[in-house]
């Protein structure tokens, strides 16, 4: 057996509508599409958003806000998850990828100091918050900033 010669299961194809073929049908005369006016004209479909010849809503409202064009995005990893690591293991990006703590690297890594951490680790990092960077140190770690 084919792949098209499996016949559809029993109600799975529903013929289509036939519109404009005559009063008897229900969709005679103007197909459904009423009397006149623009959607019953040819290319009568309006865009997404189009308010009828007035000005948009889009450009209705002032513009907010703006966006840094040299944003940084920073894999972000706390110490409470470097504490699951090996004891005296040496921590970067990289190893962090391999260990599946973070998903990718973006513009580098940012140590936050959420959670407490029990075993001495190098962290090499491109930022460490002041209270991540001292409790690294008090468990008997360095904090290096790598760029």
């Amino acid at each position: 057996m084919k792949l098209n010669q499996i016949p559809a299961s029993k109600g799975a194809r529903h013929k289509p509508t036939r519109v404009g073929r005559g009063r008897g049908s229900g969709h005679g005369k103007t197909a459904s599409y009423g009397q006149k006016g623009q959607r019953a004209r040819s290319g009568g479909v309006k865009r997404p958003g189009f308010t009828g010849g007035q000005t948009p809503l889009a450009l209705r409202f002032p513009k907010r806000g703006f966006n840094k064009p040299n944003r940084k995005s920073w894999a972000i990893v706390n110490l409470e998850q470097l504490d699951k690591l090996q004891a005296g293991s040496s921590v970067d990006a990289q190893s962090l990828l391999k260990a599946g703590v973070i998903r990718e690297i973006l513009d580098g890594l940012r140590v936050l100091g959420k959670g407490e951490i029990t075993k001495a680790l190098n962290v090499k990092a491109a930022h460490f918050s002041a209270t991540a960077k001292a409790k690294i140190e008090k468990a008997g770690g360095k904090a290096e900033v790598a760029a």
